[in-house]
């Protein structure tokens, strides 16, 4: 298993999903869980950071709303689940917040 976390890790770093985090605040660790095909996903627990965060003062809207707005369009579109994660721009104030431990060292994500 830690063969492929640092496989998964090294890809990472070679497409720029990665860099080394040089004084992290945040660190959270990393939960490996193996794939069918032999990889393994790199999961972060999140769970302290989230019990330090501020609460949003507005709920998600339920699924039932989000349908019912998208009655009567044509067209739709929707994030790519696969990799979108790595997708979306993150705001400079907020990547030490994203920061993970691994096994090879401090990482942000």
């Amino acid at each position: 298993m830690l063969i492929k976390i640092k496989e998964e890790v090294k890809k990472q770093f070679k497409v720029g999903f990665l860099a080394v985090a040089k004084y992290p605040i945040w660190v959270a660790n990393i939960v490996p869980v193996p794939k069918k095909d032999g990889k393994v996903r790199m999961c972060v627990d999140y769970r302290d950071l989230n019990r330090a965060s501020l609460k949003d003062n507005f709920p998600l809207p339920h699924i039932d709303v989000l349908v019912d707005n998208t009655a009567g369009f044509s067209t739709f579109s929707f994030m790519d689940g696969f990799s979108g994660y790595n997708q979306i721009k993150m705001a400079p104030e907020d990547q030490e917040k994203n920061d993970i431990h691994h096994l090879v060292g401090n990482v942000l994500l």
